[in-house]
């Protein structure tokens, strides 16, 4: 038995399917009309082990590298992470999942 009960509230109300179908289609839409550069002149450290211990991570560097991924920038996003290269796929595939199943969910919700 689960000690946290999570009920995706999508699955229940069309409306919050309806919002979330919009929110999944503008974020893309936003994050091309930000510029390719929109994170890589932070001066805030958020990575623990780069903060307390001057250490990059395998993460370091992936919001720039996914920012300029999606400005299709490919040698600016592989200077940041090389990573870049498998887990923007990956983000892609997710959010297309993610798209169909609450499609599939409008479509039940007007039968």
């Amino acid at each position: 038995m689960a000690l946290i009960n999570f009920v995706n509230p999508a699955t229940k109300h069309k409306w919050f399917n309806t919002l979330w179908i919009l929110a999944m289609l503008a974020f893309p839409v936003l994050l091309w009309l930000m510029p390719a550069d929109y994170f890589d002149h932070g001066g805030v450290e958020v990575c623990p082990s780069k903060a307390f211990f001057n250490i990059e991570c395998p993460g370091c560097g992936l919001t720039r590298a996914t920012m300029h991924m999606h400005h299709m920038e490919w040698q600016e996003a592989i200077y940041f992470n090389t990573g870049i290269m498998f887990i923007y796929p990956a983000l892609v595939i997710v959010w297309g999942w993610w798209l169909y199943k609450a499609f599939i969910r409008q479509k039940k919700f007007s039968q």
